[in-house]
């Protein structure tokens, strides 16, 4: 990170996104990519790149937090215990108190494969997934996946800003506490619905306090083993009211759920998973669904700054499109992702940080996503392969820096 020291409290708005040595034969060959792995980039960049968590976090101070058995039900109160117990995990209340802003660089590896129900799929493997016999369509059969990085710029949970590279292809996005947006090469900038959310991404171990608070009104549905790991797990919906603000005369987001798996050994979070389902209204009389389905299993947790922060993890994405005439198709998506640079309290760090863009439109994002409203191979056969690395304010890398 570079300070402006002409400016003794300013910050230097570019910032190099650690790009993976095996992302340079990609960006130095553009015209290489097909329409087909443009859509794949389009594909796992509007769905894995920047998700948001179902509903805003209320900043709510830890002590009042503590477990009331009269005041709430059982497992309301269980789920407050949980919550308590990972607060002193992660480095108790007065160092999570104590964080003001954070900073994060990261580098990530994705992968996408599409199983469709018949249709014209080339049967290249066979396997049942829901009871029904689906077709591998397309697979990634390189062993390597999308190569990228990231950097993070985070003042509270709806105040952040996030720069993605992958493959040679940007996703930004961001919050001003006002509105959330996101900007990629293939569509305009575009804010999503209803109030703003925070970027699940802090959530994966990054923002522990943002994650309690998160939790804190949760309810505790039992216990479950992930990975080897015995869990504790705490459920929020978001409720209808929520739903409603993000939905739209086309799009109806139905249901919106996340749940939480808290070790029970270490107490911190093991596991996170969340789940959506939107309809669209299609053409004439029919819908189609779209559910998208998010795990990630967070892991190496290292002390920093006395804060317990997860500095990896693996987030697998299963997305569900029915309707249309049982025109179905099921795509998963896997991200690993690795923290290079972490760092708290930066001093700099003003609002002019996460203004949106000029061309914003307000309105238009539904985040199953850029995938949702508009097909993804519709949208790469209409308008070509997608332009690379375009002009940023808060991030920026040269390839020719990274070959030095």
């Amino acid at each position: 990170m570079r300070r402006d020291f002409e400016n003794e409290n300013g910050l230097e708005t570019v910032l190099e996104v650690p790009i993976p040595e095996e992302s340079f034969k990609i960006i130095k060959n553009p015209h290489t990519h097909s329409t087909e792995y443009a859509a794949e980039i389009q594909l796992l960049l509007g769905v894995v790149g920047a998700p948001l968590v179902p509903l805003p976090i209320t900043c709510i101070p830890h002590a009042v937090i503590n477990p009331i058995v009269n005041a709430h039900s059982m497992e309301a109160s269980t789920a407050k215990y949980i919550v308590q117990q990972y607060i002193a995990s992660t480095g108790g209340e007065h160092a999570l108190n104590s964080v003001d802003s954070m900073f994060a660089v990261g580098k990530v590896k994705m992968v996408a494969s599409e199983f469709i129900a018949g249709g014209d799929g080339i049967s290249m493997n066979k396997m049942s997934l829901g009871g029904g016999v689906m077709k591998i369509k397309s697979v990634r059969n390189d062993g390597g996946g999308e190569m990228g990085g990231f950097v993070l710029w985070q003042k509270r949970p709806d105040l952040w800003s996030l720069e993605l590279v992958v493959s040679g292809c940007k996703i930004t996005a961001g919050s001003d506490g006002k509105v959330a947006w996101r900007q990629t090469p293939w569509h305009q900038s575009h804010a999503s619905r209803g109030p703003p959310r925070p970027l699940r991404r802090s959530l994966q171990g990054l923002d522990p306090k943002s994650t309690a608070n998160l939790f804190a009104n949760s309810i505790c549905t039992g216990e479950k083993t992930i990975n080897g790991e015995d869990c504790f797990v705490l459920k929020l919906e978001a409720e209808a009211s929520s739903l409603k603000q993000r939905s739209s005369n086309n799009v109806e987001i139905i249901k919106h759920t996340i749940w939480g798996y808290f070790s029970q050994k270490t107490g911190l979070l093991h596991h996170l998973k969340d789940s959506n389902l939107i309809r669209i209204k299609a053409h004439g009389s029919g819908n189609v669904f779209w559910e998208t389905t998010m795990e990630s299993l967070i892991q190496d947790y290292r002390t920093v700054e006395g804060i317990n922060i997860a500095h990896g993890g693996v987030t697998t994405v299963l997305l569900f499109r029915y309707g249309e005439h049982e025109n179905h198709s099921r795509t998963k998506m896997e991200e690993v992702w690795t923290i290079e640079e972490l760092d708290f309290n930066i001093k700099g760090l003003s609002m002019d940080c996460f203004l949106p863009p000029s061309d914003l439109n307000k309105g238009l994002d539904h985040e199953a996503g850029d995938v949702a409203i508009s097909d993804t191979r519709s949208v790469a056969k209409s308008r070509g392969i997608y332009p690379k690395i375009g002009v940023s304010k808060v991030a920026n890398f040269n390839p020719q820096t990274f070959e030095e």
